[in-house]
């Protein structure tokens, strides 16, 4: 880390962007720049024609975009291919190709014209939203458009890109991630876009780095010059130095051992080297990635995101299309536990049905949503109920942040199992229910929460941000998103000291369950359960095989003395030197 932060400290060549998709490698830079198209707005003569000429380019759109599916079906599965399945969707509404079709017959334009107004009025308002997955959203409405008038002028998707090259560009569409890995690309650059974009999605089924958000990269950049792209903590290097090359070329090989070292791990518990065990969970996005979770080692479903299935869908489920879900990956995991937790919608999250709010982070988000939706929230407990009857579901609620709205959940709760009993229908009437602390003010009441529910998540993303008054996808302040700060620290000691008071289970989900510098900290913090994404469970399971419980008990009292986040990680990195644990199991 020290010799990292020298690089950095020593040098101008580098760009800082969100670190979008993990990986690192040294290649030649693409500049791709894609054609300004050129709009003609004039009068046509025949509109006979000029539909013809619309009708022949949605066909040609349709074509290209069922190949680009099919494509991303082949190297990314069916879940996360259904990108371009939504785009088809658009692309062949009837309503959308009948108004584009009238104004053409009626105003007598190019028939490329009225496509670029009619899409504009879109993206106007998507482009002027406030909330990040809108903006995102608007970049794929754009690539259709831009598809659309490509072909009304008879012109193609032209690349001349090298095989293992590194792309940089201003933006880039899920499409042209896509085409690009057939050129075995290894890495994305660009100056736009953030987490949930499409593209950093992409990036990341394909294992494929990428840095986005880094600013002024395609002028700072040459077309073929030589460039580092660290895609773990979101950084670029141009014309990279001898010192540079070495410190990135010697990362990468650790990461390869270390890679192979964990591929013998799977099978083995994770205890510490004084017996104390912790059990090691997984992170689940999309149903597709059920199968990452029984072969990575983990105990179990620590969190299943129940709001990524309305991305999947493209609607809302109704009851009985989440009951035969939630049911098939209860079946899946059995005998193992899975813990759903309900529709966390606000903030950055998936907006359906939501208001426009001037602040989403802070507005209807999690459980304030659900119970200003209340048959929304029973349809779904009722599917959970229904899919608990082997008794290897529980059932988490987002966003808490009084005690007034854990007990009208529970409520609701009994409510739905009175409804379900008047009905005959089987369920796991003990089934557990807790709640996730990611609130400040819930962190403060733990004490009293832990009273009314079954066990504690802590989320350890929106406490972070909510403690630290930062967004973290802002690259202005993301220096302030300070895992280690000593007020975080604090914090989550608190929390874990009122859950054991009072006897009650508690884990955490957050992106810091799966930071190999957080692992002694959060074990000497007395947490016995981590849940995070599948893929870094035999990282984190081996540096607990490596570690004392009782020697992360006394780091613990030596970071409660320190006032700064630097003075935490410099202790906590000279505690692995010193009980010479292995750092070929940290990537930095």
């Amino acid at each position: 880390m020290k010799e990292f932060e020298e690089i950095l400290k020593n040098s101008s060549n580098w760009i800082k962007g969100i670190p979008a998709s993990p990986g690192i490698f040294t290649g030649k830079a693409y500049i791709y720049t894609k054609e300004k198209l050129e709009i003609k707005h004039g009068e046509v003569n025949d509109v006979d024609e000029a539909i013809k000429s619309f009708k022949e380019a949605i066909q040609r759109s349709s074509y290209e975009l069922n190949k680009i599916f099919g494509l991303a079906r082949e190297k990314m599965g069916d879940q996360r291919a259904s990108i371009f399945e939504a785009q088809l969707m658009i692309l062949e509404d009837p309503q959308l190709i009948n108004s584009i079709e009238q104004r053409i017959i009626s105003e007598r334009r190019e028939p490329e014209f009225i496509v670029y107004e009619v899409f504009n009025k879109y993206l106007n308002v998507l482009y002027a939203s406030t909330e990040p997955y809108m903006k995102e959203r608007a970049l794929d409405i754009d690539d259709i458009m831009q598809r659309l008038i490509r072909n009304l002028q008879k012109k193609r998707w032209v690349s001349r890109i090298q095989n293992d090259a590194i792309v940089v560009s201003k933006t880039l569409t899920p499409a042209d991630t896509i085409l690009f890995s057939r050129n075995n690309v290894k890495g994305y650059i660009t100056e736009h876009g953030g987490l949930t974009s499409h593209a950093a999605i992409i990036a990341r089924s394909l294992d494929i780095p990428a840095v986005l958000g880094a600013i002024n990269s395609t002028s700072l950049i040459e077309d073929g010059s030589t460039i580092i792209i660290d895609g773990f903590h979101g950084y670029c290097f141009f014309n990279p130095s001898e010192s540079q090359l070495k410190y990135f070329k010697t990362k990468q090989e650790k990461i390869r051992l270390t890679q192979k070292k964990m591929e013998g791990i799977n099978s083995l518990p994770a205890v510490t080297t004084d017996g104390k065990e912790i059990k090691l969970f997984s992170n689940v996005d999309i149903s597709g990635e059920i199968e990452n979770v029984t072969s990575c080692g983990s105990e179990g479903i620590g969190l299943y995101r129940t709001e990524q299935l309305i991305e999947e869908l493209g609607e809302f489920p109704d009851e009985e299309v989440q009951e035969r879900i939630y049911s098939d990956l209860a079946a899946k995991i059995y005998p193992l536990n899975i813990t759903i937790r309900a529709f966390d919608l606000g903030g950055d999250k998936t907006r359906l049905f939501h208001p426009h709010e001037a602040n989403p982070f802070l507005g209807l988000r999690g459980v304030r949503f659900l119970l200003e939706n209340e048959e929304l929230f029973r349809m779904q407990i009722r599917a959970v109920l229904k899919a608990s009857v082997n008794k290897n579901v529980k059932f988490m609620i987002p966003m808490i942040s009084t005690i007034s709205e854990v007990k009208k959940c529970n409520l609701i709760i009994k409510e739905c199992m009175a409804e379900l009993d008047s009905k005959g229908i089987n369920y796991d009437s003990s089934i557990q229910t807790g709640i996730m602390i990611e609130v400040p003010a819930a962190a403060v009441m733990a004490s009293s929460l832990a009273k009314e529910t079954d066990f504690f998540s802590i989320g350890t993303n929106d406490l972070i941000q909510y403690l630290m008054a930062v967004d973290r996808g802002n690259d202005t302040v993301a220096l302030l998103y300070q895992e280690f700060n000593p007020a975080v620290l604090m914090t989550l000691k608190f929390i874990s000291e009122a859950a054991i008071s009072n006897k009650l289970p508690f884990s955490i989900c957050g992106e810091m369950a799966a930071d190999p510098m957080a692992v002694p900290v959060l074990i000497g913090l007395g947490f016995e359960s981590l849940s995070l994404s599948p893929s870094g469970i035999p990282v984190v399971k081996q540096i607990v095989r490596s570690l004392s419980y009782s020697k992360c008990v006394k780091l613990i009292k030596k970071l409660e003395k320190l006032e700064s986040e630097k003075e935490i990680l410099d202790t906590i990195e000279q505690f692995f030197i010193t009980h010479k644990i292995s750092r070929n199991n940290l990537i930095f």
